[in-house]
């Protein structure tokens, strides 16, 4: 598990993430929720030390995320962020592959192929894996990037945003792999998210964000409420149950 307490961070004056604490448990989904600019990609980044944390602490398995080694630590938690600029021309296979570099530093083994070739087929991407990225749809390429966490197999995934810009068709290939990351392959995956309909159909717990405080968390029932989401985003909500789903509708 990882433990978030009390984190904060600030940049000039102002706090970007505030007193901040949660918890990610393997074997769920985590969504964090939150309107533009309450900290969410902040809060994530200082989970994964992307971000120094100017109070608070972030525990992973029990260990303060300050005393892990990189190497080490990089083999128990996989971050995708919102930004992935490729300036080389890699196929997608190439781009996987990078998922080892943790346990091979580059110089891949039989086994590291196997888990290549596992992700490769767990988000069903054999037929394009020879292919360039450059000459892949955003879904695709997004899938290719989502790949290479898989294959660097660790027991914590952050991915930031991970729909931006995708259709509605791949929007749901990734949330649907996302769900059997966890419930199937038993790691805790959190993701940073807009979408409050993904969030609630997709996820087994819900963090929701507001000017850099943690206001609302819990099960996808007691974040998903009218009165709950309308203090949060200000602005009107109505919820729907869908086939033992909750459903927003905005007015």
């Amino acid at each position: 598990m990882i433990k978030l307490k009390s984190l904060t961070k600030r940049f000039g004056q102002s706090a970007v993430v505030e007193d901040a604490s949660a918890e990610f448990e393997k074997g769920k989904v985590t969504s964090i929720i939150g309107p533009n600019g309450a900290g969410k990609s902040t809060l994530l980044s200082m989970a994964s030390r992307l971000v120094s944390k100017d109070a608070g602490t972030v525990h992973i398995d029990c260990r303060e995320i300050a005393d892990w080694d990189t190497k080490d630590l990089a083999r128990h938690l996989a971050v995708l962020r919102q930004a992935n600029s490729i300036t080389m021309r890699f196929t997608v296979r190439e781009m996987i592959s990078f998922g080892r570099f943790p346990y091979s530093q580059g110089n891949l083994t039989d086994d590291d192929h196997l888990v290549i070739n596992q992700a490769i087929e767990y988000l069903d991407l054999t037929e394009i894996q020879n292919k360039y990225l450059d000459e892949l749809s955003g879904g695709q390429r997004q899938l290719a990037f989502i790949a290479m966490v898989i294959a660097q197999d660790t027991d914590y995934v952050f991915l930031d945003e991970p729909l931006n810009n995708l259709d509605i068709k791949h929007s749901l290939q990734i949330m649907r792999n996302v769900r059997r990351l966890a419930h199937e392959m038993h790691k805790a995956v959190v993701v940073v998210i807009h979408d409050i309909n993904f969030a609630s159909c997709y996820s087994d717990k819900i963090i929701a964000l507001k000017k850099g405080k943690v206001v609302a968390q819990g099960d996808v029932e007691s974040v998903i409420q009218s009165d709950v989401l309308e203090s949060i985003y200000e602005t009107p909500f109505n919820i729907i149950e869908r086939d033992g789903k909750r459903m927003c509708t905005y007015y």
